[in-house]
């Protein structure tokens, strides 16, 4: 079957006169580029393919040995039998009616044709160099008690892990793993009991050392940073450490004063209402708030409102009716 020849030095973007220095440092910056874990869906593919074509020419290039007998062709590409023609400035190419691509787990035609699918000292990308993985950012969302109580939570995250085949090489033998594709990890889940720290906050960001992206070439994993999101509450509004709740009064209770149940963190306490209490008035209560970092606590605010009962008898109408009549008696 016919194949397709493969220029490696325009593959790695060198000329042919390049140094082995020059050879891997152009090999090294687009393995990173390419590399499948930096890329999704439809790019992820072409990534492979394209990382797959890398690794073989830095096969060839990188060994004085490889690399001569694959110059060798290019200069006498006359004697190399038929189907061999020239494409300008010394670069041979066979004609090929069709192409196979092949599996990630090997070579090429093109390459095997020369050297027999020997790939004596085989390089990996994700060997030839150590890159740190990168951080993560996610949301950890959080009740208001679970904030309050802190301690410990349980997360479920979808993540990587080093692949057991080939233990993270991305390579067996003489080619690509073909369990991870060459990519040296594998798709996984994880379930991580995060320490909710004393005094976190909304918009606080707790981070996992080394629970983040895998490193590449041995490198060190990155970090996870949990941003702390705070669930709504039913019964309070979280203001940084401090609580809000609003408590709904009659109106005689506001004139007149009352002894009230305000719930807070702690519990249910009794709330001395002052008179001649206004709507929107606040009353604080001291160290019912969420704890501080380093000690104490914030404070709840009581916001008042008041409103009239829905369910009002005949009598009380009729008071409300006498108020307003000694009300306008008075203005007069």
């Amino acid at each position: 079957m016919a194949v397709s020849y493969q220029d490696y030095y325009e593959i790695l973007g060198v000329p042919r006169d390049a140094s082995a220095k020059d050879i891997k440092a152009a090999y090294r910056q687009l393995a990173r580029k390419w590399h499948p874990d930096l890329h999704t869906g439809k790019k992820k593919a072409e990534a492979e393919e394209k990382l797959k074509r890398i690794n073989e020419a830095y096969e060839v290039l990188k060994d004085s040995e490889k690399r001569a007998k694959y110059d060798q062709l290019g200069k006498n590409w006359q004697q190399t039998g038929p189907g061999f023609s020239s494409y300008g400035d010394g670069v041979q190419f066979y004609q090929s009616d069709s192409i196979n691509p092949e599996d990630l787990g090997g070579f090429s035609d093109f390459f095997n044709s020369i050297f027999g699918g020997q790939a004596r000292g085989h390089s990996s990308p994700f060997t030839d160099y150590a890159r740190p993985g990168q951080d993560v950012e996610t949301n950890l969302e959080l009740s208001l008690e679970e904030l309050f109580r802190g301690g410990s939570k349980s997360i479920r995250l979808s993540s990587r892990q080093i692949c057991p085949e080939c233990q993270g090489q991305g390579t067996q033998g003489h080619s690509f793993c073909s369990r991870c594709g060459g990519t040296g990890s594998l798709p996984d889940e994880k379930t991580l009991d995060v320490k909710i720290p004393v005094g976190v906050h909304e918009g606080s960001t707790i981070r996992l050392k080394g629970q983040g992206g895998l490193g590449l070439g041995g490198g060190r994993p990155g970090d996870l940073y949990l941003k702390v999101v705070l669930l709504p509450h039913p019964k309070f509004k979280v203001k940084g450490h401090d609580l809000e709740a609003k408590i709904t009064l009659r109106p005689e209770q506001a004139v007149l004063g009352d002894k009230v149940i305000v719930p807070t963190m702690d519990g249910s306490v009794t709330v001395t209402i002052p008179p001649d209490s206004r709507h929107g008035s606040r009353l604080r209560l001291k160290d019912k708030g969420l704890p501080l970092k380093k000690s104490g606590r914030g404070h709840q605010y009581v916001v008042i409102e008041i409103d009239i009962p829905r369910d009002l008898t005949e009598e009380e109408t009729a008071l409300y009716r006498k108020l307003k009549e000694a009300r306008e008696s008075r203005d007069k």
